[in-house]
C-alpha cells in the first residue's frame, strides 16, 4: 500500500526582525526574562500592507521549485490567521500560483495544522484524489494579538512553510509514516481569540475589546502540550515500528525551548536531537514545523534516510504526530532567507 511522500520544501519569513530589546523596552520586560521562559531572542513580524496569504504564496512557490517545478492537483493550506473569515484563503494562494482549478481549502486546527494539513494531503493522494498536493503552513499571528500582553506578545512571530506530497512507497525515502491524532473541546477556553465568532455575534452582548486579540492560559497550556504530545508520539511511533531511540531528529511545535526540552526527556531522547529555531523566529503557530523543517535542510542537519518525528499541540484542543524518512531534496527553498 502507498503513501504519501515529501517531494519539496520552502518557507518564507517577513523581511522585519524584532529583537527582544526592542519589545522588553515597550513591556517593561528584558532580554533574560524573555529568553529564560521561551528560549526566544528575536521574532519576524510582516509590515503594514502584507497579508497571510502573501507569506503563503512564496513559501508554496518555493516548495514548488525545490521539488522540480510542475503544479500541484491541490493546495492544504494550515492557518489561524486567514486573509478574511469568509472565503477561505487558500482558493487564492492557489490561483496567485497558477494552480487553475486545483482543489483548494484551510485547515484550522492552530499549531497543530500542519500536521492535520499532511494527514489531509496524504488523504487525498491515498484516495486518488490528487496526484500532487501542496500542503502550506502559515500565519500572521501579529495580527490577532495584544501588543500590551507580555504573556503572548514576546512568543509569537510570523512565517511560512509548505512542503509538496507526491505518492510513492512507505519504505522510501521521503514516506510519511502512520499519523496519530486527537482532540479535546473540554479545553477550547486555553488558546482562543474569544470574539468575532457567531457564538459571540450572537450573544446579544458586546465583547471586551480584548477578546478580539489572542489569549492563552500559558501554564495550563504547558503541561498539557509535553504530555499529549509524548502520548500522541509514542503513539505514532508504535504505529512505524519505531522505537524513540531510533530517531535521528524530534521536530515538535515550536512553541516554547523549555516544552521541546521536557518532550525529549518525556520520550527519553536526548535534548540535542530535538531540531530547534524558536531563538532565531519565534511560535510561528502552523508554521513552526515545516520552517524549522526548511532550515534543518538548509543547514544539512537533515540528511537522506534520517528518521524524523513531527508533532504538534495546539488550540482546540488538538493535537497530532506522524513519523517521516527525510528525502534527498534537490537545492534549497531557505526558509530563513526574507528578503
Amino acid at each position: 500500500m502507498g503513501t504519501a511522500v515529501v517531494a519539496g520544501i520552502g518557507g518564507r519569513l517577513p523581511p522585519r526582525a524584532v529583537e527582544n530589546a526592542e519589545l522588553a523596552e515597550r513591556l517593561g520586560s528584558s532580554d533574560e526574562w524573555i529568553r529564560t521562559r521561551t528560549g526566544i531572542g528575536r521574532r519576524y513580524v510582516a509590515s503594514p500592507g502584507t497579508a497571510l496569504s502573501d507569506l503563503a504564496v512564496e513559501a508554496g512557490a518555493r516548495a514548488l521549485k525545490s521539488a522540480g517545478g510542475g503544479p500541484a492537483d491541490a493546495v492544504v493550506l494550515a492557518t489561524t490567521t486567514p486573509d478574511r473569515p469568509c472565503p477561505g484563503t487558500a482558493p487564492d494562494v492557489a490561483t496567485r500560483l497558477g494552480l487553475w482549478s486545483a482543489a483548494a481549502f484551510d485547515v484550522a486546527a492552530v499549531c497543530s495544522g500542519f500536521v492535520y494539513a499532511l494527514a489531509a494531503g496524504t488523504g487525498l493522494i491515498g484516495a486518488g484524489i490528487a496526484g500532487r498536493v501542496l500542503v502550506i503552513g502559515a500565519d500572521v499571528f501579529s495580527s490577532i494579538l495584544d501588543p500590551s500582553d507580555r504573556a503572548t506578545s514576546v512568543i509569537f512571530g510570523d512565517g511560512a512553510g509548505a512542503v509538496v506530497l507526491r505518492p510513492g512507497e512507505p519504505d522510501e525515502p521521503g514516506a510519511l509514516g502512520p499519523f496519530d491524532l486527537g482532540s479535546d473541546g473540554g479545553g477550547a477556553d486555553l488558546i482562543t481569540v474569544r470574539a468575532g465568532g457567531s457564538r459571540q455575534r450572537l450573544s446579544g452582548t458586546e465583547p471586551d475589546p480584548r477578546d478580539h486579540y489572542f489569549a492563552m492560559a500559558g501554564k495550563s497550556v504547558f503541561w498539557r502540550a509535553v504530555q499529549q504530545m509524548a502520548q500522541s508520539s509514542q503513539a505514532a511511533l508504535d504505529r512505524a515500528g519505531w522505537r524513540p531511540d531510533d530517531l535521528d531528529h524530534l521536530v515538535c511545535h515550536q512553541a516554547n525551548q523549555r516544552i521541546t526540552d521536557h518532550l525529549a526527556d518525556e520520550l527519553g531522547l536526548p535534548r540535542e536531537r530535538a531540531l530547534s529555531n524558536i531563538a532565531d523566529v519565534g511560535n510561528t503557530a502552523a508554521a513552526s514545523i515545516p520552517l524549522a523543517l526548511d532550515q534543518g535542510h538548509a543547514d544539512g542537519r537533515l540528511r537522506e534516510g534520517d528518521r524524523i518525528l513531527l508533532t504538534a499541540f495546539g488550540g482546540g484542543l488538538a493535537w497530532g504526530s506522524v513519523t517521516l524518512r527525510w528525502p534527498r531534496l534537490d537545492g534549497t527553498a531557505g526558509g530563513e532567507r526574507h528578503e
